[in-house]
């Protein structure tokens, strides 16, 4: 679709083709077009002219003139030096947009970009970039899944080098499965006293927090499209899930304590609790970051452990021990005694 619409539609914001023109006029008029519609004309989604609607993903809604004509004058004051011809289409461009504004109507304030839809990668990555350009005091993320692979730190450690390059102060949340990465612990030791990593046996899914003022989250499942977030009070609340995740953490650098119950690894009370709530298999390992088969070899590893000949007989052992987070209840494990029979 990308390459499509740069072959077909090669120009700017500062000069529409006249299809291009005709809907996107359209839509300030009327307040949002039917996704379909732009499917003749990527040159809008690609310029980011029209984005989705957040309420209804079928429908495009029209980035407002007056910050369509913000985004072509700073694009024209950084290549001012290059081409002077330039500046004067930016500045009938301009002229053209403040026409249209005068149609549209919604409200142009801060209300109007404080959820804002990043649909492809690209324009993701334009986001993130810029909001890490913008940030000068603190970073907060969380990342779900398990180990991290090297692609997967890779690409935003141009962003996190920046960020120490200001003195910028980072906080990541991981799953405890995250520690046994090597690229996590490398990333890591490069960043130094940069970054302050805790892990949990489970976070919510991703968020990447700057300043205290913008948050990305994702917005469907393959996160090919993020929602960024500017709403005072959404970043608020965000704020306060952090931080209560945080407080509950266990530094990265620090041991997991120990279950208390011989044979029980850390990992396997967690799934022992999912288990007691009646999760299936593959529902457990996507919260713990792990693959199903090693899901199912912990499970069968705890049903040994605890002399559980069935799934029922496994709940019922799980409570017994105080697995579940109920008051551990005397149970005497295969091929030990019960302190009470000496």
């Amino acid at each position: 679709m990308a390459g499509h619409g740069a072959q077909e539609h090669p120009h700017g914001a500062d000069r529409l083709c006249a299809a291009g023109d005709r809907l996107y006029s359209r839509a300030v008029r009327r307040g949002r077009v039917p996704r379909q519609d732009a499917e003749p004309v990527p040159c809008l989604l690609e310029l980011a002219l029209l984005h989705p609607d957040p309420d209804d993903m079928d429908w495009l809604v029209p980035t407002s003139p007056q910050e369509v004509m913000t985004r072509l004058l700073r694009g024209v004051h950084d290549e001012v030096s290059a081409s002077q011809r330039r500046v004067g289409s930016a500045v009938e461009a301009f002229e053209w947009y403040a026409g249209l504004g005068r149609l549209l109507q919604t409200p142009a304030g801060p209300e109007s970009t404080a959820i804002r839809v990043l649909d492809g990668l690209s324009r993701i990555q334009a986001a993130m970039d810029e909001a890490t350009a913008a940030c000068t005091t603190e970073v907060l993320t969380v990342q779900p899944g398990g180990i991290r692979r090297e692609h997967e730190l890779s690409e935003g450690l141009h962003r996190a080098l920046a960020l120490r390059g200001r003195g910028v102060r980072m906080r990541d949340l991981y799953t405890h499965v995250a520690r046994h990465g090597q690229g996590l612990l490398n990333y890591l030791e490069l960043m130094g006293d940069a970054v302050e990593a805790r892990t949990l046996d489970e976070v919510i899914d991703r968020l990447i927090l700057f300043d205290r003022t913008v948050a990305f989250i994702p917005a469907n499942t393959d996160r090919t499209m993020a929602l960024e977030l500017r709403h005072p009070a959404l970043i608020a609340y965000l704020i306060t899930v952090f931080e209560r995740l945080w407080r509950l953490a266990i530094p990265l650098t620090a041991p997991l304590p120990d279950t208390g119950i011989e044979g029980i690894s850390h990992r396997e009370q967690s799934i022992a609790a999912l288990l007691a709530e009646g999760h299936q298999d593959a529902v457990i390992a996507e919260r713990l970051g792990i693959s199903v088969r090693t899901a199912r070899a912990h499970i069968a590893r705890l049903s040994e452990t605890l002399g559980a000949a069935s799934r029922t007989q496994l709940g019922v052992r799980i409570a017994q021990a105080g697995l579940d987070g109920s008051p551990r209840t005397p149970v005497i494990l295969p091929g030990r005694e019960s302190p009470t029979a000496r």
